[in-house]
């Protein structure tokens, strides 16, 4: 596994490899946008070769292919595929998005974002996306979450196996299928098969934890990595069984000086199992 975070302070390729060096980061998210100049492309994938830097992935953020508008829906196709062949150019492991929601919010609730019908629309998205791009390195992967497809185990390899796409990849985030009670006390076991069922097809990772609040109803909070309840053995030790290169990657902070004090805790856990990230 390659554990990473946000670098900051770097204006070209030499700087941007020596702020990840300098975090002693082996995996980094990509530090250009969509679009950017092809000179520019290639001269940051050579940097990362060279320094043994895997570029983790490329955010399809904010583009929703299933919004109830036909206009957004298309413009949000044409952008997802756009960052795929932007991702492949410079040599990110993947593009991820959520799969999108049937409400004008790009990653909110709606009623039917559940249902076999969005399922069936997320497998239509993902194909095209794919089929269009032909991607040859980086795969198109969508981020699980707690009230869309893929919201589960079971979800996701239903997806998988509809889509039946090699260049369909999962990405991991075990927060955001922390859904219920049930899953917050029990999320080792969760993280454990999540892996044993889908390891080999994960792309990238994202890190993060979670804690349930007092109060009614059912309040879970994401926060910081260590200041939650997420069992950091069992999906450090899950990861490090995979691909070596699989990035492990911090996200969702404020500031550097929270990102190096997560940082700190995860390499803390690593540390008690044997493991240097």
């Amino acid at each position: 596994m390659r554990f990473g975070a946000p670098v900051y302070r770097h204006t070209d390729p030499a700087s941007w490899v020596a702020a990840v060096r300098a975090k002693g980061y082996r995996a980094a998210y990509c530090p250009l946008k969509v679009g950017a100049d092809p000179a520019e492309i290639a001269a940051y994938a050579q940097a990362a070769r060279d320094a043994d830097i895997v570029i983790a992935e490329v955010g399809a953020w904010g583009k929703n292919p299933l919004h109830p508008d036909p206009a957004v829906r298309r413009a949000s196709l044409e952008a997802s595929k756009a960052a795929l062949a932007f991702a492949d150019e410079i040599g990110a492991r993947c593009c991820v998005n959520v799969a999108g929601s049937r409400g004008e919010r790009w990653d909110g609730p709606h009623d039917d974002n559940l249902t076999p019908e969005t399922f069936e629309m997320i497998v239509a998205v993902c194909r095209e996306i794919i089929d269009d791009v032909r991607p040859r390195r980086a795969k198109w992967a969508l981020e699980d979450m707690p009230y869309m497809y893929p919201d589960s185990v079971e979800s996701y390899q239903a997806l998988l196996a509809a889509i039946d796409r090699p260049m369909f990849g999962v990405h991991f985030d075990p927060v955001n299928i922390v859904n219920s009670p049930q899953r917050y006390y029990n999320n080792g076991a969760l993280i454990r098969e999540f892996v044993r069922q889908l390891g080999p097809h994960i792309a990238s990772c994202h890190v993060k934890d979670i804690a349930l609040r007092e109060g009614l109803t059912v309040h879970l909070e994401e926060t910081p990595a260590g200041t939650g309840r997420l069992d950091y053995v069992t999906y450090i030790h899950e990861v490090s069984r995979l691909d070596p290169d699989t990035p492990f990657m911090l996200e969702h902070l404020r500031s550097e000086a929270e990102y190096d004090q997560a940082a700190a805790h995860v390499r803390s856990v690593a540390w008690s199992l044997g493991l240097t990230l």
